[in-house]
């Protein structure tokens, strides 16, 4: 798995740390949303293999506080942004930017392919923002410094983060005398509610948005389908592959249950999953397990789609093997290593450090960005509703300020989306891929004649924004031909209003 084409996106891989414990008081990690499935990279010359020589990368002197009037509110920061003019038409060309989100932006130059596929067909000018706080865009002179109170991580928030970007679009516009040039904002996870919510906010700015697998309806109690939400796709994504793997899964809990309650047991378990240093408790290779098959179906991209190399391992196990109780577990560590590859010195609790990703997204997820993720009684997991009381007891305690679990849907709606949308709103695509677990809490039927879904019943997590390949199956080519042409008609509207506008 890990020596495939996609090798690069997973060494930038990090695994998804989901809790699973029974206790929902000690659930606050809540899965980040990433296109690339991207972390800190401790190795930096991976990134160089796909650099492009076209790239120019600029800094802007960013604003702290965009919405207040106090003296503090002024201080500026280096904001970086990466541009490319390699297909651009020059002034009233459109501007395709790439809102960046909860890392450094060199893994989106990377592993985001859609602008650099599309923008020879507009002449378009590409633009990648990174978000304030990640990669090189840090205020306060240090992560350190930023991050390390109340006070610091008071600015770190998404409103800001979409103000920062007006603002770089506008300087953009004026420094390259761009004025008329109709800008699309782009965005995948994170990034596409940000672009959704950019439309929204800023419409004299962005004429329309791409939003994928952007979650935004996965807030403050608004109906999922299916209605079980992130873990409900997990286990359907798994039970399609194959029913004899998604049952051992099912199976397996209680039997890591019941082996490290026995004398030595988690010892041995350590021994049979070769972890990398011995198991505190059998949580730790729970939670291990649990990341690793969400991680599988949220990234079930082609030609790979991990969910079935995984359950592959399970399965060619399964066939050589008796059924007890040990087993099962050879069955599990089998599907692991399909998963990881064979060649790893141990697997599950490799020694690593906080990435800035987990440590921002941490702060983002207990502030503002609360995702009810919870595990019902109808998947292949451990039953963990998602409690909000303790959850916010949790981040308080972390970081000394409460939570707001409302404030998304207040700040920029949610709740009855097309009753609300459809009076006000344009030109919004919502891409999902309905085996993306978080698909469950995207647009997925359209709202207006121009607020759109494009979903695909075997698409993944922002698939249909990486970079295009040939051996990418029909349906992916046709759900980016469908974007382009909405795209295209965006284009083409704007530009009859533009002429229309300076007749007269």
């Amino acid at each position: 798995m890990k020596h495939s084409m996609f090798q690069w996106l997973l060494i930038l891989c990090m695994t998804v740390v989901l809790a699973v414990s029974q206790v929902a008081a000690t659930r606050i990690d809540i899965p980040r949303l990433s296109p690339t499935r991207g972390a800190i990279l401790e190795q930096p010359e991976i990134l160089n293999t796909g650099s492009s020589k076209e790239l120019q990368t600029f800094y802007y002197n960013q604003t702290l506080d965009h919405f207040n009037y106090r003296s503090e509110s002024y201080t500026e920061f280096q904001q970086r942004y990466v541009m490319n003019f390699q297909y651009w038409g020059g002034p009233n060309a459109p501007i395709l930017a790439y809102l960046g989100a909860e890392q450094s932006i060199d893994y989106d130059l990377v592993g985001v392919g859609f602008l650099n596929d599309t923008a020879p067909r507009f002449k378009a000018l590409q633009v990648f923002i990174e978000h304030r706080y990640y990669g090189k865009s840090i205020p306060f002179g240090s992560r350190e410094e930023a991050m390390k109170n109340a006070s610091t991580r008071g600015y770190f928030s998404s409103a800001q983060a979409i103000a920062d970007y007006a603002q770089i679009l506008l300087h953009i516009k004026k420094e390259w005398h761009a004025e008329h040039s109709p800008v699309i904002v782009i965005g995948g996870s994170y990034g596409g509610m940000l672009a959704s919510w950019f439309r929204l906010k800023y419409p004299h700015i962005a004429i329309g948005a791409l939003a994928s697998s952007a979650p935004i309806l996965y807030f403050d109690n608004i109906t999922l389908t299916p209605p079980g939400g992130y873990y409900s796709v997990v286990t359907k994504d798994f039970k399609e592959a194959s029913e004899t793997c998604y049952q051992t899964i099912r199976n397996s809990w209680s039997v890591v249950d019941d082996v490290a309650s026995q004398p030595h047991g988690l010892a041995n378990l350590s021994r049979r999953f070769k972890t990398c240093k011995p198991l505190a408790n059998a949580s730790e290779l729970k939670n291990y397990l649990n990341g690793l098959y969400s991680e599988a179906a949220q990234y079930n991209h082609p030609p790979e789609y991990p969910v079935t190399v995984i359950c592959g391992g399970i399965d060619e196990a399964a066939n050589s093997s008796s059924g007890n109780k040990d087993d099962i577990l050879n069955k599990i560590f089998a599907g692991v290593v399909a998963y990881e590859g064979n060649d790893e010195p141990c697997y599950v609790n490799p020694p690593s450090n906080l990435s800035e990703t987990e440590i921002g997204w941490r702060w983002q997820t207990c502030s503002e960005m609360v995702i009810p993720i919870g595990i019902g009684n109808d998947t292949m997991f451990p039953p963990s509703p998602f409690d909000l009381s303790s959850f916010e007891s949790e981040c308080k305690r972390e970081y000394g300020v409460p939570s707001r679990p409302h404030w998304i849907t207040s700040y920029y709606g949610g709740h009855d989306i097309k009753f609300v949308l459809q009076r006000f709103a344009s030109n919004i695509i919502f891409s999902n891929g309905l085996r993306d677990p978080y698909s469950s809490g995207g647009v997925l039927e359209n709202i207006s004649k121009s607020i759109v879904a494009v979903k695909t019943k075997n698409g993944s997590h922002c698939l249909d924004i990486v970079p295009a390949s040939k051996t990418d199956p029909q349906w992916l080519v046709e759900q980016r031909a469908t974007e382009v042409k909405i795209i295209k008609q965006w284009l083409a509207n704007y530009f009859a209003d533009l002429r229309a506008l300076i007749k007269h």
